[in-house]
């Protein structure tokens, strides 16, 4: 018996999936591929997503770092900071995204809300469809849904960040085979 929760939460990521647009996709994978290293930061859910990514980039062999753990060095000019936020207002992130400009860093973003201080910092914003508890965003007239607070933003997110890497993976001529080697041996 299929679980009739799950089928919706699906229904719901293949209608907003339509709001994350192909165009952002393609200059934020450009990005990536123009810079020297890759810095990427989130917070909660997000941040769990967000880590994902930047485990990927690794496989691909992208110089990449998850910002707060104790071996990412300093950012610096020619770098990107990458930062999946929903609100794009978290206080932390607000924080990290200044530290990179101050650095020469460029920003990337994946947000619910482009306007917000994040996304005004941005280089590359990808939209992506959700909701806060405290606004709805209206990329996509009103996003509903029966999910709790942020969860739709975090999924989508997630394979937002697989659609990047699928995207490089064609830009870099790179296979599941020719990355498995990257793949962590001690775990």
């Amino acid at each position: 018996m299929e679980s009739k929760n799950m089928k919706t939460i699906i229904q719901e990521l293949d209608k907003y999936s339509s709001g994350v647009s192909e165009e952002s996709i393609q200059e934020i994978s450009q990005t990536i591929l123009e810079v020297n290293r890759v810095f990427v930061a989130g917070a909660g859910r997000s941040g769990y997503a967000a880590r994902g990514f930047a485990m990927r980039l690794m496989h691909l062999n992208i110089r990449s770092f998850f910002i707060g753990e104790p071996t990412t060095p300093s950012i610096g000019k020619n770098d990107l900071l990458v930062i999946g936020s929903g609100s794009g207002a978290t206080t932390s992130l607000v924080d990290n995204a200044k530290k990179a400009k101050s650095a020469g860093a460029r920003i990337a973003t994946i947000t619910i809300y482009p306007e917000a201080p994040i996304g005004r910092m941005s280089d590359v914003i990808v939209v992506v469809p959700g909701e806060t508890p405290k606004k709805v965003t209206n990329n996509m007239d009103t996003v509903k849904s029966i999910q709790p607070m942020g969860s739709l933003f975090e999924q989508l997110s997630w394979l937002t960040y697989d659609s990047i890497i699928l995207n490089l993976m064609n830009l870099m001529t790179e296979t599941t085979e020719s990355m498995f080697p990257r793949h962590a041996n001690l775990e």
